[in-house]
Parts: C-alpha cells; sequence; structure tokens
C-alpha cells in the first residue's frame, strides 16, 4: 500500500494552501491512505503519525512532500526513515528522492537532507526572535505574545452580558467562543478580587 503524511506546524496553516497542496501533490503520486497531523515538527508525538507507524508494514512505500514533514531535527529524522527503512518500507520525500538508509549513500543523503531541515528550522526561530528583540527595543506598544482578537470594550462588554445571560447565548451574541467567554470571566473576577 503507499501512504502518505502531511503535516503543518500550526492552526493558522491548516485552512491555508500548506495542507491542501500536499494533500494534492501525494494523491498525485498514488497515495492510498494519507495522515495529517497538524503540530510542529520539532516533537515527535504526534497522534495520527504514531497510528501510521503501527499501520504501515513491510513492502509498503511511505511518501511525504519534504523530508521536513517526518521530523524537524537530524536526529530523530534519521532515526524514523532509518526504522521504517529497516522494516522494509519504502520512504520517499518527494524533495529527496527514494531513500534507501541501509546504503552507505542513502544513509549519508538522508543525513545531509535532514541537516538541511533542521537548519531551516533553526533559521526560522533565530529570525523569529531577532524580530521580537527588534520589536521589544523600538516599539514601545509591542507586547509578547498573539494579540487579542477581541479589543477590551468587546470583553467588558461579553463579561457584563453573562450577567443575565448564558454563556451560550452570550457567545452566540458576541462570536466569542464559550472557552475564551469563561477565560474572560475568571480573569474579571480575579481583578474584582484584589
Amino acid at each position: 500500500m503507499i501512504y502518505g503524511y502531511i503535516r503543518v506546524s500550526t492552526k493558522r496553516q491548516e485552512n491555508g494552501t500548506s495542507l491542501d497542496d500536499q494533500l494534492r501533490i501525494l494523491k498525485q503520486h498514488g497515495c492510498q491512505k494519507i495522515f495529517q497531523d497538524i503540530q510542529s515538527g520539532t516533537t515527535m508525538a504526534r497522534p495520527n503519525f504514531e497510528k501510521m507507524l503501527d499501520e504501515i508494514q513491510s513492502g509498503d512505500t511511505l511518501i511525504v512532500c519534504k523530508i521536513d514533514r517526518l521530523a524537524r531535527n537530524a536526529y530523530d529524522g534519521y532515526a524514523v526513515v532509518k526504522d521504517l527503512t529497516d522494516k522494509g518500507i519504502t520512504v520517499y520525500p518527494l524533495d529527496m528522492g527514494m531513500v534507501d538508509a541501509k546504503t552507505p549513500i542513502g544513509k549519508a543523503m538522508l543525513q545531509v537532507m535532514l541537516t538541511f531541515a533542521e537548519l531551516e528550522r533553526n533559521t526560522i526561530v533565530q529570525r523569529m526572535q531577532n524580530g521580537r528583540e527588534y520589536k521589544r527595543k523600538h516599539d514601545p506598544n509591542y507586547k509578547e505574545g498573539r494579540p487579542m482578537k477581541f479589543n477590551k470594550a468587546q470583553r467588558q462588554h461579553a463579561v457584563k452580558l453573562l450577567e443575565n445571560h448564558s454563556y451560550s447565548e452570550v457567545s452566540a451574541m458576541t462570536g466569542i467562543s464559550v472557552r475564551t467567554l469563561v477565560r474572560y470571566k475568571e480573569k474579571a473576577n480575579q481583578v474584582y478580587q484584589h
């Protein structure tokens, strides 16, 4: 059987072209079953990746669009591909071709590709850190973390509505999820207690 695996790091990518593009490409390459995760490649604990590893068998092929979809560091990536190859599974990252981690040249190619994937990841992280550091020094309005979706007045209004309405009703009125409303209410209660 031909398996495919696709992964994006963030929810924001989920609805973008990244998952769609990977899915389309893998279908074009004959994948019969495709597993996907929305999780960083820096961790190997990915639910659907683990399901795929439990299911895939000797004689099967695993196709990924890029080697970094399997892992973002050389050590984990090499271990996964070597383990799969040792079990008789063909690993086919489309960005580098078939990988035979049993041969010396295959091992070397795999290590080089994974090293570049790790370098790319580290470069992205460094750029983000540099950008945040620059913003901290030069932008007095800069705040760490994700910007609030709802402004202070909207949050206060939603909490006020909770005095006479249920969480579900306020969610329907404001477009703020129930879980987020619970957080806003808890935060408002903490302010009042101090």
